[in-house]
């Protein structure tokens, strides 16, 4: 159960980067509680997480997912370039994450 807890707060991390940089500086009311909601979700599941699995695997999962997901999502909407590095670069971070899952 920790695991997927750990997941959604990856997934979670990711929605509050993307309105973090949709809020123009919290001028705009939706992605400024969005941000709020999504960071108090994630922080809260990565908290509960780090109650059973060891706190260095849990963040690096944490942050890797949330990464993972912004820059894909910013990638896929246009808001970023794409690259073929980039893409490499991300399924490697992928990697990685499923690695310290996979040892654990």
């Amino acid at each position: 159960m920790s695991w997927f807890v750990l997941v959604i707060s990856g997934v979670l991390e990711a929605v509050w980067a993307t309105a973090l940089g949709r809020s123009e500086g919290f001028t705009r009311l939706v992605p400024s509680v969005t941000f709020a909601a999504a960071l108090l979700g994630s922080m809260a599941g990565l908290a509960w997480a780090m109650r059973t699995l060891p706190v260095g695997t849990s963040y690096a999962v944490w942050v890797g997912i949330g990464a993972t997901l912004t820059v894909a999502y910013a990638m896929a909407s246009g808001e970023e370039s794409v690259s073929v590095l980039k893409v490499l670069l991300l399924v490697g971070l992928v990697g990685c994450v499923t690695g310290l899952k996979l040892l654990h």
